[in-house]
């Protein structure tokens, strides 16, 4: 809303600042250059600052610009409003981007196709708002009874005409900013509470986690990324600006018809984006990236070829527009699945993006200018679609790679298995050596019984030569030793070592 709003009042800010509608086109240079620096900056202030906390104050930033721009009555100062508010909306969409992520994850893919349709909400509703605005300003006919029953008016004079129509056109537009500031307003609290009730050992563990998942070709993958989203955004936003123009000039169309072609193409991008939250519950990113991809090959390829008949230039036009709604959102978390997306990488995506918006209806305009039998625009959809058809199967080939993590993970595998075969080892020689140690027990055992019996023997005899009556009161050396609880059913050693051998066997 805050970017869409100022298409349908900047003939109001023109008035205001006291110049032409061609005289401030720096304002729209100052927003871009903002937007950029913001998205630079938020992905570097994502790594180290509280997600909800750095979207609540840009979100505040946003609200600050539109308070004052309504106000501005120097071109110097709206300039300055506009690129604060296209820093704040780097930001957001920076981190809008990476707080999807880290808060789903690699089931994001759902949340990440609301976020985006959201922006294609807030697009369709902002004009309805500046509309309702300034529909009070338009000069409506009196009735008939009240026109006579008048008095006659007193005379203005003409110098002080334009400025009370500036001041009534000022005071009715300034709503629609006041609206939209309000609603940010409102729901950058929301972002504070959040901040308030986060923990941040839960994000560091978070964070600790995500940073072991890192593709082998991490940064080819991000400048590859950054290269498709170029061309991407870059075409997108030139089709939807000069499809107007070119069914006028090329399709021969009159106004409506080629007012209604445009609404063609974004309503269906709106209505896919919609329809793709559904469909990212059941499809994976990547499933939903390659048929976006073939559906805007095959339109452009009719829009570039077939155009000239009506069907192929309505047709096409619907399909392109769709095939274009789900690619910036599949691809981010497509690319999430393979590899860690902090705050630099996000901003790398949205500066490719903006950089795209920019450079691309440029580059078109230029060459239209310079060539005008030539259709520019469809011959750019058809080069922007090859080349990120071409750019996806490398990416696709590279994330697929086996990373660093993969190969630490392998090698630790393989000394687990040989730390478990060697300790099999161990375990064979400790029983060994167990067996041994019961085994000289028990040849100590068997020599102390040996000499027990040699003892008693000898006392036996020392007492049968002294008297035969004593003798017969001496016990037999068999029955001693059979008694004994030493040898009676074995050593005890015997024995323990016995079981001990069946628990290890």
């Amino acid at each position: 809303m805050s970017i869409a709003v100022l298409g349908p009042t900047f003939q109001n800010l023109a008035e205001n600042v006291r110049r032409n509608v061609t005289d401030i086109y720096f304002v729209f240079v100052g927003r871009s250059l903002g937007y950029l620096g913001g998205s630079v900056l938020g992905g570097v202030l994502f790594d180290c600052v509280n997600a909800h906390l750095l979207l609540a104050l840009s979100m505040l930033g946003t609200t600050v610009g539109l308070y004052g721009i309504p106000w501005c009555k120097k071109s110097l100062l709206l300039t300055v409003l506009m690129s604060v508010i296209g820093a704040s909306m780097g930001v957001l969409d920076t981190g809008g981007n990476v707080l999807a992520l880290n808060t789903w994850g690699i089931e994001a893919g759902p949340h990440m196709q609301a976020l985006h349709f959201s922006f294609a909400i807030g697009a369709f509703v902002a004009p309805i708002l500046a509309k309702m605005a300034l529909g009070s300003s338009e000069p409506r006919d009196l009735p008939v009874g009240e026109k006579t029953n008048q008095s006659a008016p007193r005379p203005v004079p003409t110098a002080s005409a334009p400025l009370a129509l500036r001041h009534r056109l000022g005071a009715e537009f300034l709503w629609s900013y006041v609206v939209i500031g309000t609603y940010l307003l409102f729901v950058s609290f929301f972002f504070f509470i959040l901040y308030s009730k986060s923990g941040s050992a839960r994000d560091k563990s978070k964070a600790s986690v995500q940073k072991c998942k890192v593709a082998k070709y991490h940064y080819a993958l991000i400048i590859l990324l950054f290269i498709f989203f170029f061309c991407y955004v870059g075409a997108e936003v030139t089709y939807g600006s000069y499809i107007f123009t070119y069914a006028k000039v090329f399709a021969e169309m009159n106004e409506n018809e080629a007012a209604a072609l445009n609404s063609v193409f974004w309503g269906a991008f709106a209505a896919c984006r919609g329809v793709a939250i559904f469909c990212a519950a059941c499809l994976y990113p990547g499933t939903m990236i390659l048929l976006s991809l073939v559906g805007s090959a095959v339109s452009s390829s009719c829009l570039a070829f077939l155009a000239q008949y009506a069907v192929s230039l309505w047709v096409g036009t619907a399909v392109y527009g769709a095939s274009m709604a789900t690619i910036f959102p599949s691809g981010i978390s497509w690319i999430e699945q393979y590899t860690v997306i902090q705050g630099k990488s996000a901003s790398l995506f949205v500066v490719g993006a903006a950089l795209g918006e920019m450079c691309i209806p440029a580059a078109v305009g230029y060459l239209q200018g310079q060539f005008n039998h030539v259709p520019v625009v469809m011959y750019t959809a058809l080069a922007t679609s090859a080349v990120t058809v071409l750019l996806f199967p490398v990416m696709y080939k590279l994330a697929n790679a086996p990373g660093e993590s993969e190969s630490k993970a392998r090698s630790e595998s393989e000394d687990r298995k040989a730390l478990l075969s060697n300790s099999g080892l161990n375990e064979d020689e400790e029983d060994e050596e167990d067996a041994g140690e019961w085994n000289e027990a028990d040849f100590e055992v068997i020599e102390m019984n040996d000499t027990l019996r040699n003892s008693v023997i000898e006392t036996s005899r020392k007492i049968q030569g002294d008297s035969p009556a004593k003798a017969s009161l001496q016990p037999h050396p068999d029955d001693v030793l059979g008694d004994s609880p030493a040898v009676a059913g074995g050593s005890p050693g015997r024995k323990n070592a016995n079981s001990d051998r069946e628990k290890n066997d």
